[in-house]
């Protein structure tokens, strides 16, 4: 690795050889939009945009639901089935 005696030097040797910040930050702002542009082809990207439009959680409702369950007067195992068939139902459509 070659040292340099100053910032300067630094940034005239990359200036010689065609870098500069500017270059740089347009070269890093293609590669970022060509990412985003092609997110929504895969799956990851797919389950993301999924995940961004569930609705916010409802605190009070979950509180709620935590006591019927610790009370043993929520059918989890019924509720399982369900929300399980949901899934499976949004994941095949």
């Amino acid at each position: 690795m070659t040292d340099f005696d100053s910032r300067e030097q630094f940034e005239e040797l990359n200036a010689e050889n065609g870098f500069n910040d500017e270059s740089l930050a347009a070269d890093n702002d293609l590669v970022m939009e060509q990412i985003l542009d092609n997110i929504n082809s895969t799956p990851i990207g797919q389950v993301l945009k999924k995940i961004a439009s569930l609705p916010e959680v409802n605190q009070k409702r979950i509180l709620g639901l935590r006591q019927e369950i610790t009370k043993g007067s929520y059918d989890l195992n019924n509720r399982l089935d369900i929300a399980l068939d949901r899934v499976l139902e949004e994941l095949t459509t």
